[in-house]
């Protein structure tokens, strides 16, 4: 004969630790997934514009050289929370990929300065570019106009600062893959998009004297070469 186990001592069913363990990996990195629930309404909207109308929201919320001397506050922050096309799957991945573990292992506020660093220092290193060879009559007067936005800055940033996650030698073969990703990039396109982009993985990797004496506990498994817990681990 068996007796049934009373409801309140009964495991949780299997979809129930299924919604548990996503929900806990959701709250381990809050700022990363308002960030995309922002961007995925956003690509809503944009998805939803005629072709006309969704040109002239992007390049007005855009941190090109006229939005930049009208109204600088302004779209440094909406430019960092649109892409110039939807995709935002692709980005969905990449978000896991850097910003969680970057956010798990410095904490929202540390991880928002870092992003923010990134965002605005790329984006003036890039039209501040743009400017000279402007004057310079290299680039049209055109080009104070051009659609400059996207989520890319603050990502490359993300994806700067980890470097200082791993344990050497896994630390040097993560910055010599993504170095030379970006600066390929750069090479391979000469513009100033991937100028910022470059820039802006340097000034993650700048951010050094924000990692040290973060844990590392939990933010990835051991075989990925994380350093030990302390600021020179």
């Amino acid at each position: 004969m068996t007796t049934e186990a009373p409801p309140g001592n009964r495991p949780p069913s299997r979809p129930r630790r299924v919604v548990a363990r996503v929900w806990a990996y959701v709250l381990d990195a809050p700022g990363t997934f308002v960030y995309l629930l922002i961007l995925g309404a956003n690509t809503f909207a944009l998805v939803h514009m005629s072709p006309r109308v969704r040109k002239y929201f992007l390049r007005t919320n855009s941190t090109n050289l006229a939005e930049l001397g009208h109204h600088p506050v302004k779209v440094l922050i909406t430019s960092a929370f649109w892409t110039q096309t939807p995709s935002f799957l692709i980005w969905f991945v990449l978000f896991n990929l850097f910003h969680v573990p970057a956010e798990r292992w410095l904490g929202t506020l540390r991880w928002l300065v870092v992003i923010v660093i990134a965002h605005v220092g790329a984006t003036f290193v890039s039209e501040g570019t743009v400017d000279l060879l402007i004057r310079a009559g290299a680039l049209p007067h055109r080009d104070t106009r051009t659609i400059d936005i996207g989520v890319s800055y603050a990502l490359s940033g993300s994806v700067g600062v980890l470097t200082w996650l791993f344990a050497r030698p896994v630390r040097w073969y993560y910055l010599g893959v993504t170095g030379a990703f970006f600066l390929a990039l750069l090479i391979g396109y000469r513009d100033f998009t991937n100028l910022g982009h470059f820039t802006a993985f340097l000034l993650g990797l700048a951010c050094y004297p924000l990692t040290r004496s973060r844990s590392t506990r939990g933010v990835l498994p051991p075989r990925f070469g994380v350093r030990q817990d302390g600021p020179h681990g």
